[in-house]
């Protein structure tokens, strides 16, 4: 049997789950790429999942994916090199399951990555961050909770799925105080907290009310917040924020979207 079910069935849930111990996020990102490539080669040739074969994937076929990535959908060069990196894993999977298909598979892994400029990540200033954390409604309890997530986040640089991932009992108040945190690679990592931010979560956390488990940063029927919803809150309260500290030249939304980039 050659098609490529079988194959791909087991990376997903052998390789990857079980040999490598991805994370979760990492599973469901390759998953969602191999279910992109899929749908492409299905629209392009009309054939089904089940029936596709090794054959149809060949090097021309994927690098056509890729430019569909980024001229159909939009993808930024970023996403179609992380797109691409799945798809190498999978065929680097693949090699030692079908050597009968060792040059086809040796012609996709040969394809490189798309090169392009990394853009310079800059940094608020002082006033720049008070403007911002001043934006937050501290009258409503969602404007309490974004108040307390940000200033978290600017002082500790929390990836937002490591601050989305954070429940009450990772933080620790007082002498020692500090942040628990799982970030990329399963690494664990504490991080410790300045006064401002203690005073702040101690009241969060009195106003919050949750178990040991439960998120600390949750929407407001109890759920753990997602990136979009980190994104469109951050996004919300930069375009709110008060720009007297760089008049007519402070542009809230694009320099607090750079600096705090890894949404």
């Amino acid at each position: 049997m050659t098609l490529i079910a079988p194959t791909l069935q087991a990376f997903l849930t052998d390789r990857l789950a079980c040999q490598r111990q991805a994370s979760p996020r990492t599973i469901a990102a390759y998953r969602g790429t191999m279910r992109l490539l899929l749908t492409y080669v299905q629209q392009r040739t009309g054939t089904t999942p089940q029936r596709l074969d090794w054959n149809d994937l060949t090097a021309d076929v994927i690098s056509a994916f890729r430019n569909h990535l980024e001229d159909g959908r939009g993808n930024s060069i970023r996403i179609r090199n992380v797109r691409l990196t799945a798809i190498r894993s999978l065929f680097a999977y693949a090699a030692l399951q079908h050597p009968e298909h060792a040059l086809l598979i040796h012609r996709v892994l040969d394809i490189p990555p798309k090169r392009f400029d990394k853009r310079i990540v800059t940094f608020l200033t002082a006033a720049e961050v008070d403007a911002l954390l001043a934006a937050p409604d501290a009258r409503r309890w969602e404007g309490r909770r974004d108040k307390a997530m940000l200033a978290l986040a600017v002082q500790t640089g929390l990836r937002v799925s490591e601050l989305t991932s954070l429940n009450c009992d990772d933080i620790t108040l007082g002498e020692g105080a500090a942040v628990r945190c799982e970030g990329k690679g399963r690494k664990q990592r504490t991080v410790p907290l300045d006064r401002p931010v203690q005073h702040l979560l101690r009241s969060w956390l009195g106003e919050r009310a949750g178990r040991g488990g439960d998120p600390l940063f949750p929407t407001c029927t109890g759920r753990r917040l997602s990136r979009d919803a980190v994104a469109q809150r951050l996004s919300t309260h930069a375009k709110t924020a008060p720009v007297t500290a760089r008049p007519g030249r402070y542009r809230p939304t694009d320099k607090v979207l750079a600096s705090l980039g890894n949404l």
